[in-house]
């Protein structure tokens, strides 16, 4: 068996351990689906009425308009868990258990990174069809909706391997909970909640050139059939950067610890 057969085969090895791991502490991918699900609940019946006529809708149009936040918010969520798990096997000796025994390093890192991406696009899943039963009407076809899944995945793949390598520098697990928490307010202060143009003009040019928006955009122009300009090309960019630069970050730290 080669070497590359080795690493997938230690690999699927620990997909297995992390699966089983959320299985065995689901409190995470609840935490994960839960609260996503109460703010799309809180903002869709609470504030969507007004927040709806400002789009020049109501509680339906507006909807429509906040699910790719709220998915955006899902995924920066689940980051939490993972920097936390990530942690909790940095400090409790089981990687130093790990290398003394005949696997691929970089496998321990893979089994953590398929795992919570599997888990975030399960949680994305539930608040989509939470969104759909309360209201939400997209106008994609069968292959926006791929493209949709593609740029999703895609964006869980980029926040995965940043909140690896943030568990990785976290001395603590409780202090590994707090790094990924600035993500969670990206889809606030991007156009998850509210068009850019409505906010003042130092926090709209943030807001405009930020990670999350072009992110936000393409959703939108994907599901609901709206323009998306660059904004796929942007989206793509900014994940594609953030993943490999958080991969280096991560994989520089974990030869060194």
């Amino acid at each position: 068996m080669n070497t590359l057969s080795l690493a997938a085969r230690d690999s699927r090895t620990m997909v297995r351990r992390q699966l089983k791991r959320l299985i065995r502490y689901p409190s995470m991918t609840v935490q994960l689906i839960v609260t996503p699900v109460i703010i799309l609940l809180l903002f869709v019946y609470v504030l969507g009425g007004t927040l709806g006529s400002g789009l020049g809708g109501g509680r339906d149009a507006y909807i429509d308009y906040v699910l790719p936040g709220i998915l955006l918010m899902a995924v920066a969520t689940g980051a939490t868990g993972t920097a936390v798990m990530v942690a909790t096997d940095m400090t409790e000796g089981i990687i130093a258990r790990f290398r003394t025994m005949r696997i691929s390093r970089a496998s321990v890192l893979t089994g953590h990174v398929v795992a919570a991406v599997i888990q975030q696009i399960i949680g994305m899943a539930v608040v989509t069809a939470i969104a759909l039963a309360i209201g939400f009407r997209p106008h994609a076809t069968a292959l926006d909706w791929v493209a949709a899944v593609a740029m999703l995945t895609l964006f869980a793949l980029a926040i995965t391997w940043l909140s690896v390598a943030l568990g990785l520098k976290s001395s603590t697990p409780e202090a590994a909970s707090n790094a990924p928490m600035p993500l969670v307010l990206l889809p606030f202060l991007g156009s998850g909640f509210v068009p850019t143009d409505s906010m003042p003009t130092a926090l709209r040019w943030f807001a405009e050139y930020q990670p999350f928006t072009p992110i936000m955009q393409t959703l939108r122009g994907l599901l609901l059939d709206t323009p998306i300009g660059n904004n796929a090309a942007i989206a793509t960019a900014w994940c594609a950067g953030i993943a490999v630069v958080s991969y280096l970050w991560a994989k520089h730290t974990f030869n060194k610890a």
